[in-house]
């Protein structure tokens, strides 16, 4: 085992020295047993220096999915023998084929120990009865999050996603006092609430913590203060992760909505520019493409991978918690970036502007009838319960759009409840075309 007690807390510099011969061992395993970065590299030695990682080519989504077009099922980048793979997940393939995540009997236990240390960090612990609302169908979201879920001593409930009906009168039953789930779900449950539990009120399921995960929205303060106003619950971003890396390595602590980077020993961090592909510093104000290498892992072991989510960096001095890793947030998604005459748009900075409007759900989509180029954003925004459009709202949104992101919107008003709640994740960017 390859994992760094307490590394959590440790700095860049601390875990430098285990990083490297971390590093020393997993490109001589990549090299000797990965044809697809064989390939890739075309005869190039990886460096020794971690920190020379940079003159290797970057790898991304794109060539894994024909990796495994290629060779079936589980591409020419599993690096295990087959007999070694325990555990099997695919993920949606909303955004393109559907992959097979393969993982060794390692593989796992090191993903649960990352993902137990981003659960403890957002608070989950031995004193929790959580319940655990994702999708279990093969996506690395179900079975591998409730195990990180256990990892922290918590009594953990396997629900799944479906059946909120069920849930609820669970929730009660059981004493369950934490839930594990989308940010768009608790709307969900507002719902079914006022839909067939008359007179029951979402506090009165008694949820003290909230841990998030799977889709944007949380980095909203107002989305924040709506949770814990309406559920009594603190609502806590506990969950990022990208599957094909790990299904969690990043997690914010009580002190910092940022999200505490916590897999450093067996993951390492680069940014690049993600229009020319130039390395970028790690340090406070960057802001880029994040680039993953594992540094332990057996079965499908990634180098350079482009992960397509724009993170910014802004801190990188030891939070009040202890934990000495970078902090950050997402941006937003490569593939869910509009480019408006040359404004780089995410729904994150979207959302942002729609919660700054009490007349507004929260709830929105972004709809793109045509290939880019875009003059114009085009926005359906929803009412909130019992509001109407007064005149002029939506010109009033449009007006903080162009002064807040620098865009031209088309807003279009949309009736309460115009847009599906959903038990899984949420797609704010529509694109229409063909």
């Amino acid at each position: 085992m390859t994992l760094v007690r307490n590394a959590e807390i440790l700095g860049g510099a601390d875990l430098l020295p285990h990083q490297k011969a971390a590093w020393e061992r997993q490109r001589e395993y990549v090299t000797k047993n990965s044809v697809f970065y064989r390939e890739l590299w075309n005869g190039q030695t990886p460096p020794r220096d971690l920190r020379d990682i940079a003159a290797l080519p970057l790898s991304d989504k794109t060539q894994l999915r024909i990796s495994q077009a290629d060779h079936p099922p589980l591409g020419n980048y599993l690096a295990s023998a087959r007999a070694k793979v325990t555990r099997l997940h695919r993920t949606s393939g909303t955004t393109g084929q559907a992959m097979n995540l393969a993982l060794s009997a390692r593989d796992c236990e090191i993903t649960e120990i990352v993902g137990g240390r981003c659960h403890k960090a957002a608070g989950l612990s031995a004193a929790h009865t959580v319940v655990h609302c994702l999708n279990y169908q093969m996506w690395m979201g179900g079975v591998t999050d409730h195990l990180t879920l256990e990892r922290t001593g918590a009594t953990v409930v396997p629900f799944g996603a479906g059946g909120t009906e069920l849930l609820i009168r669970t929730i009660g039953e059981i004493g369950i006092n934490a839930i594990s789930c989308t940010p768009s779900y608790p709307a969900v449950l507002e719902r079914i609430l006022k839909e067939r539990f008359a007179g029951l009120h979402p506090r009165d399921l008694g949820l003290k913590l909230g841990l998030f995960g799977g889709e944007p929205g949380l980095d909203d303060p107002l989305l924040r203060q709506r949770i814990r106003k309406t559920w009594g619950m603190e609502p806590r971003n506990a969950n990022y992760g990208v599957s094909d890396v790990f299904s969690n390595f990043a997690a914010q602590c009580e002190h910092d909505t940022r999200l505490h980077f916590l897999a450093g020993d067996v993951l390492y961090p680069e940014l690049i520019d993600p229009e020319t592909e130039a390395p970028l510093a790690i340090g406070a104000g960057q802001e880029g493409e994040l680039v993953l290498t594992h540094l332990a892992r057996e079965s499908q072991p990634l180098v350079r991978f482009r992960t397509g989510d724009i993170i910014a960096i802004d801190e990188t001095a030891p939070c009040k918690c202890g934990r000495k890793g970078m902090r950050f947030r997402v941006v937003g998604r490569s593939d869910d970036m509009v480019v408006v005459r040359g404004l780089n748009l995410f729904p994150t900075m979207v959302a942002a502007v729609m919660g700054e409007f009490v007349e507004l759900s929260g709830d929105y989509r972004i709809v793109l009838d045509h290939k880019p180029p875009y003059d114009v954003l085009p926005v359906q925004a929803e009412l909130a319960e019992g509001q109407s459009a007064a005149d002029g709202l939506g010109e009033k949104i449009e007006q903080a759009i162009k002064s807040k992101l620098g865009a031209t919107a088309r807003v279009i008003i949309m009736p309460e409840a115009s847009f599906p709640v959903t038990e899984g994740k949420t797609r704010r960017v529509v694109r229409t075309y063909t």
